[in-house]
């Protein structure tokens, strides 16, 4: 059963690697045969390569990702999360916001479910997320 510094590592790494463009580092996050569906209305992905595929896709063009989260709701094994990125790609600027719905086998994820959206233009994070360490450009 993964413990609240474990789920609070476990995001801190999320927001890190992909603030840092690192795909592969993002795989290494998960189970090699996780269940992994960014939408309701999308393919799942079986298996920590295909997160790895997916990630390398849409990490292409970003520039600059700032990402914060908001504390996460544990239960047991299973995790909810609210994240909120401003994604600069070129001159374009986008913020993305979504919930991840997590389920852990020891300190990996097993299960990704996450819905989100994205708005033009930059968005300032409501109050409820916190500042996350991983800020970076590339």
């Amino acid at each position: 059963m993964i413990d609240r510094s474990g789920v609070d590592a476990w995001i801190e790494e999320l927001g890190r690697a992909w603030s840092a463009g690192e795909a592969v580092a993002i795989g290494r996050m998960f189970t090699r045969t996780v269940v992994y569906q960014t939408s309701p209305f999308e393919e799942t992905l079986v298996g920590r390569h295909l997160v790895v595929s997916r990630w390398r896709k849409e990490l292409v063009g970003v520039d600059e990702a700032a990402v914060d989260f908001s504390s996460p709701l544990i239960d047991g094994d299973r995790v909810a999360v609210e994240w909120w990125a401003v994604v600069k790609r070129g001159k374009s600027v986008t913020t993305d916001s979504g919930a991840l719905i997590l389920e852990f086998t020891g300190s990996l994820c097993s299960h990704l479910y996450e819905y989100w959206m994205l708005r033009e233009g930059a968005l300032r994070a409501p109050e409820r997320y916190r500042i996350l360490r991983g800020r970076a450009s590339r």
